[in-house]
């Protein structure tokens, strides 16, 4: 089998991981608007997912980093489901919190336009492209990888797993090898670099799991804290 081929087949692959991946807080909008009310969830990991997105869709135009398909199109897919999530939170905040949503989502747009005029005018290759494009991607996965720090942190601090979901937690860990495959086998370091670090992230996460599985005691009041939920969920985030 040749090489594209084998790249391609991974990342479609990682496109369907990614894709239920992204899926993975419809219970929690379910249940927003139940009640027809965000309670205390919190938009900011789903606006920040919209920048990535954003961003990522720009690294795999053609004339940014060529043969980059598979990005735009979880990405693509991906900015749009987000865009809904946060359409959701804008319904059914109040007026404080949805001006301070479509604020964000304003400066965002400014940035995104503003890096791909940079972009375009001033960096005539794709290889300059890719760098400036591929770094912001890149700082910005590293930031979103730092997101699951708190739940581990509770996981030891409490011996109980309850709060950090063993079939996310797989998924994570699938999602980060395969990306990193797929970025090892036509070398991309702005792809290899975050998901080396998702997949470790994800490694700890199963070891953790593997860990304090007996000792977490399943017959507690099951409510999970919205705060960490907005956790569980932003470590989905960094689909690349």
């Amino acid at each position: 089998m040749e090489p594209e081929t084998i790249r391609t087949t991974v990342g479609i692959i990682g496109n369907v991981i990614s894709f239920f991946l992204f899926l993975s807080p419809v219970p929690t909008f379910f249940k927003i608007i139940k009640a027809k009310s965000v309670q205390e969830f919190k938009a900011d990991p789903y606006v920040a997912t919209v920048l990535n997105c954003a961003l990522w869709v720009i690294y795999g135009l053609p004339f940014v980093h060529p043969d980059s398909l598979l990005v735009i199109t979880i990405n693509g897919t991906g900015l749009v489901i987000e865009l809904a999530y946060v359409l959701i939170f804008i319904t059914y905040s109040d007026w404080q919190k949805r001006r301070k949503i479509i604020l964000a989502l304003f400066l965002e747009i400014i940035f995104v336009v503003f890096i791909f005029f940079i972009t375009m005018t001033f960096l005539h290759t794709t290889q300059a492209r890719s760098m400036l494009i591929g770094i912001l991607c890149l700082v910005f996965n590293i930031v979103m990888y730092t997101a699951p720090l708190t739940v581990m942190k509770l996981v030891i601090q409490t011996k109980s797993v309850k709060y950090m979901p063993f079939f996310l937690s797989v998924a994570n860990f699938a999602n980060g090898c395969v990306w990193l495959v797929y970025a090892l086998l036509k070398f991309d370091p702005y792809i290899a670099i975050p998901n080396g670090l998702g997949t470790l992230s994800g490694a700890i996460q199963l070891i953790l799991y593997a860990t304090y599985y007996k000792t977490t005691n399943w017959d507690e009041d099951d409510d999970t804290p919205a705060e960490i939920s907005d956790v569980e969920l932003s470590k989905k985030n960094s689909t690349l």
